[in-house]
């Protein structure tokens, strides 16, 4: 098969194609990370984006029935230097192109993937036509004018109704945005009694499982757009310990009155540091984000800034000043240390122990 990717200023990266038969448009962004590739590919945050992987080999371990971070590929396309169609693994089922054809998902190799993610690093994220479908460059350019990229996929990209994942531990209620599977295997390991509501649950509905803690997920698009969750997450602040992880930190901020921007280009990739202030120390992260916490924002809104990214200085986790409320814009359950951010999950059981007494106190 042929592949094609047509880039909305016009540029044009001709290569093999893979996968699946099919046409796809969607935001083009780059990860640097040099493994994970079927983990990346399930996480429901890269729903309707163009993964460009800057490791220049993927595939060549194959793809196992256990690294899963949801029930199927999430990406609307990816796009790789080479790719490995015999996967040396003891674990491996099948190999990349059966997978992405299996998944209906459009693959393109053989590109200059250095190219690529030069040019998003200077221009930002840009809107792509992704094909296997031997379409012409009329066809792209048409099809990449007249498709309109959605900002609101944390709508839909996790549970669609509610469901338990049974634990001994302190009763959390979760608010999907689109959960990682290893993010809730993060909190179910310490034995927490976890119910995940849908996106569009109302602070009633969460706190009728009467919550020792909130947790507020990951997730697609553009926070701003996640209207009913912000109002959801306001509700809920002061009535139990609240935990976010990547949208929802972004969340909190905009439901304490915070403002969230569009980064050029977002940080994708397993290589990230981060300056932890309270601890005085910092991590190798991973991230996965486009959107970021205007740190100027939170000032006046109880909301202390206590990590920051050490390539660019932006918002990677805060806390309340006065409730058990805490956040990181990184992701603490992909451990790329392997095991740097680990005590955040503990903090948040730590936190559920005394948070109510404490939410009880602050709020009256």
């Amino acid at each position: 098969m042929k592949g094609i990717l047509y880039l909305e200023d016009g540029s044009v990266f001709t290569g093999k194609g893979f996968g699946a038969r099919a046409t796809r448009v969607g935001e083009l962004v780059f990860n640097t990370s040099m493994t994970g590739y079927q983990k990346i590919l399930t996480d429901p945050s890269y729903k309707g984006q163009i993964l460009n992987m800057t490791y220049p080999l993927i595939g060549n371990y194959g793809v196992n029935e256990t690294d899963y971070e949801s029930e199927g590929i999430h990406a609307f396309g990816l796009v790789a230097k080479d790719i490995a169609s015999s996967p040396s693994n003891n674990r491996s089922v099948m190999n990349i192109d059966e997978w992405l054809t299996l998944q209906n998902v459009p693959g393109v190799w053989n590109v200059d993937t250095r190219m690529i993610t030069k040019k998003i690093r200077d221009e930002g994220t840009v809107k792509s036509v992704i094909s296997t479908e031997d379409i012409g460059l009329a066809e792209a350019k048409r099809l990449c004018g007249e498709s309109a990229l959605r900002q609101d996929w944390m709508k839909e990209a996790g549970a669609k109704k509610r469901f338990r994942i049974e634990g001994e531990g302190p009763r959390v209620a979760v608010l999907d945005f689109g959960v990682k599977t290893s993010i809730l295997r993060g909190l179910s390991s310490r034995g927490l009694d976890l119910h995940v509501f849908p996106y569009g649950s109302s602070a009633e509905e969460l706190l009728s499982v009467s919550p020792d803690g909130i947790f507020l997920s990951n997730g697609p698009g553009d926070p701003a757009e996640a209207t009913e969750g912000v109002e959801t997450a306001r509700a809920l602040l002061g009535r139990a310990p609240v935990f976010g992880i990547c949208m929802g930190h972004q969340i909190l901020a905009l439901a304490v009155g915070g403002r969230t921007y569009k980064m050029k280009y977002g940080h994708r990739g397993g290589n990230h540091g981060v300056f932890d202030a309270d601890a005085e120390r910092s991590a190798i992260t991973s991230q996965n984000h486009g959107f970021a916490v205007d740190g100027e924002s939170l000032t006046g809104r109880g909301m202390i800034v206590t990590h920051v990214n050490l390539n660019d200085g932006t918002v990677e986790g805060m806390r309340h000043e006065n409730l058990p409320v805490f956040s990181v814009q990184y992701h603490p359950e992909a451990s790329p240390g392997p095991n740097d951010s680990a005590y955040l999950f503990d903090r948040f059981v730590a936190m559920m122990k005394g948070g109510k007494a404490q939410c009880r106190k602050t709020t009256r």
